[in-house]
């Protein structure tokens, strides 16, 4: 049974960008989706990349930062709009389960419209929150295994996650400085899809009224494209994805990227576009 990974957004950062969606992964094993992340416009995304609302089985966030999250509810709403009928396990830190009850009290009105106008079944029965606090495997039915590691993105509680199916193997970094749980949980990984700032960029998108301090949080909180190289060659992985690229909509040419990295990796190395599909 093949695995496809399908980057739905590769854009780093809260603010919608021209160039770039907000960060979400689909890990398709046959029928069955598994997605990682749900940014801003994760529904279209899906729509765009042609995959079935109704495959999704499973959810993992990595950690709350709006860029993250922000459709986590309504990804769910909009599949169980298109006929999703089967439970969906969501993994994500604390507090997870209080802000899915959140969304649907938000959503309700939507929600017992439709119920009784169209005849919908519940949707809660269908949101099955289940929060991370340790590292290890978090999720496994017939298709994958999904672990869960701990990594450093002060001062948010986050975590990276490892997709293991029968042919292959992909580690999605979240939002991370390097650390050596990334490593670790990356070691021989088919392909490591790693988040990457453009260090000699990084003053492009900082004339705002926040911009020092922003810079503070992406230096202490992030990692360059070299750095992930590094993470990638420590950790033997056999591919190299950068994505949630910072600054997202800087025209910055692939080549440009690929090369820090290159500095530091000597494996293939993919620069991220929303909706490619490897």
């Amino acid at each position: 049974m093949s695995t496809r990974l399908v980057l739905l957004g590769t854009g780093g950062g809260p603010t919608p960008k021209r160039s770039r969606s907000a960060p979400a992964q689909a890990v398709l094993v046959g029928d069955a989706t598994y997605l990682i992340d749900c940014g801003n416009g994760v529904g279209r995304q899906l729509a765009l990349a042609g995959i079935a609302f109704t495959s999704l089985r499973a959810i993992a966030i990595t950690h709350h930062h709006s860029d993250h999250n922000a459709d986590l509810g309504t990804v769910l709403q909009l599949a169980w709009g298109a006929d999703l009928a089967t439970p969906v396990d969501i993994y994500g830190p604390p507090p997870l389960a209080a802000m899915m009850d959140a969304f649907l009290a938000f959503a309700g009105t939507d929600i017992d419209t439709r119920i009784a106008d169209e005849g919908r079944p519940p949707l809660r029965p269908l949101m099955r929150p289940r929060e991370v606090a340790a590292d290890g495997v978090v999720h496994t039915d017939d298709r994958v295994r999904i672990t869960a590691a701990r990594v450093d993105h002060p001062p948010m509680h986050a975590y990276a996650y490892r997709i293991d199916s029968e042919d292959r193997s992909i580690v999605i970094s979240g939002d991370t400085r390097p650390c050596r749980s990334l490593i670790d949980l990356a070691r021989g990984v088919d392909v490591l899809v790693h988040e990457a700032m453009h260090l000699p960029s990084l003053d492009l998108p900082l004339s705002r009224t926040n911009g020092s301090r922003l810079r503070e949080h992406l230096l202490g909180s992030h990692t360059s494209a070299a750095d992930a190289g590094r993470v990638a060659a420590e950790a033997g992985a056999k591919m190299l994805v950068l994505s949630h690229l910072v600054p997202g909509d800087a025209p910055i040419p692939d080549e440009a990227w690929a090369g820090e990295a290159a500095t530091e990796y000597d494996g293939p190395i993919v620069v991220g576009a929303d909706l490619q599909a490897l």
